[in-house]
């Protein structure tokens, strides 16, 4: 028992790490980076669209390792997190900035179903879906941490950085050791190992699942990318626009608590709820920036929308196909950001031509798409064979 739930919270840990210290902060820093590195709104936009595109390829080498080399993804995901953050932090421009960036991105796409299949596997003989929630939940804290550190050292982003390259460090070496595949789960054996690809049939129920992620993908950009710049642009002090942040991280961290109240909800209703929410969020940012108590709120709101959504996502493939949920995590997730990917460049060059309260509104309307998308086909996938 306590192995089982030391992972956990190793989980959440490198979660923390990899999503809110990591993958998730370059909006929190990019005002400051901004001013000591050159990069301008649509330079930021690619630079977001290019790590969300490499979190997508690292999410794809999960995809076909996670279910029968978690720990080494660990291990991959904490060099590249780590390693990627090291170098924004002595990056001298945009253009030596980028790179590492895109590596650091990597770290998370490594991480997800890398968790999935150890938690999975160490809680093979127990209900696992509340420790999946609450790994998974792991981005709220690190959200807080990171907005906590920029806080105290702003405007030192650099030392940000640093700070989460350790982090990172600590907490994959943190899960590696409490994983105990032999004292927790079944013996990884030939005969009990699932195929790496999944059938045709588990590729069609997971269809109209790819569609809506992607379209939240797009709606969520919005607030990750540009949310404190939009602050900073509307008055907010430095203070301000970094507890909104912070609050951000708090939602996110609520998901914790609130996933055993929730727990008996479907992943569907889930996603619903926390695509709608998101997308509140990004208009009531977008259309009010200036209004200090309502952005805290909607950061707040958004942080733990956004987990929540992005837990369904877990659950909903756990459902589909107990077997392969690591590999169906690292199949949404990288669809998820994809989403990300593509609004993030295209809000880069639109916010200079049509303000944020357009351009926020326009994600918002992308993300209530992807709540009700997912509804439609409910009884068609529901039936989908178990692989």
């Amino acid at each position: 028992m306590f192995w089982r739930w030391a992972l956990v919270a190793s989980g959440v840990a490198l979660i923390a790490a990899t999503y809110g210290l990591v993958r998730l902060a370059f909006g929190l820093h990019l005002p400051d980076m901004s001013d000591d590195l050159g990069i301008d709104t649509g330079a930021a936009g690619l630079i977001s669209a290019a790590g969300s595109i490499s979190y997508a390829v690292a999410a794809v080498i999960g995809f076909l390792a996670a279910e029968r080399h978690p720990r080494l993804l660990v291990i991959a995901a904490t060099l590249t997190a780590g390693g990627g953050a090291v170098g924004i932090a002595v990056a001298t421009d945009a253009a030596t900035c980028a790179p590492a960036a895109a590596i650091a991105s990597a770290g998370a796409g490594l991480a997800s179903p890398a968790l999935v299949r150890l938690v999975a596997r160490t809680f093979a003989e127990h209900e696992s879906s509340t420790p999946q929630a609450i790994v998974n939940a792991g981005t709220g804290p690190g959200l807080v941490a990171a907005g906590a550190t920029a806080l105290a050292l702003t405007p030192d982003w650099r030392m940000c950085w640093m700070i989460a390259a350790v982090a990172t460090a600590v907490a994959g070496i943190a899960v590696l050791i409490t994983d105990r595949p032999r004292e927790n789960a079944p013996v990884d054996t030939r005969a009990n190992r699932p195929a790496i690809l999944p059938r045709r049939e588990w590729w069609a129920a997971h269809r109209s699942a790819v569609a809506a992620s992607v379209l939240l993908g797009v709606g969520a950009s919005a607030i990750w990318n540009y949310g404190r710049t939009v602050l900073v642009e509307a008055g907010a002090s430095e203070a301000q626009s970094v507890t909104s942040w912070i609050l951000l991280g708090c939602g996110g961290a609520a998901v914790i608590v609130t996933s055993r109240l929730l727990r008996g909800l479907q992943p569907r209703a889930l996603w619903l709820i926390g695509a709608s929410l998101i997308s509140v969020s990004t208009l009531a940012i977008g259309a009010a920036p200036a209004q200090g108590t309502l952005s805290a709120a909607a950061c707040a709101l958004f942080g733990w929308a956004y987990v929540t959504a992005s837990g369904a996502l877990i659950g909903w493939t756990t459902q589909i196909d107990a077997a392969h949920a690591a590999t169906g995590t690292a199949l949404l997730f990288v669809t998820f950001m994809v989403g990300q990917a593509l609004g993030a460049a295209v809000l880069g060059a639109l916010l200079p031509l049509v303000g944020p309260a357009t351009g926020f509104a326009a994600a918002a309307a992308l993300g209530i798409a992807g709540g009700a998308s997912l509804i439609a086909p409910a009884r068609r996938e529901a039936t989908a064979s178990r692989v």
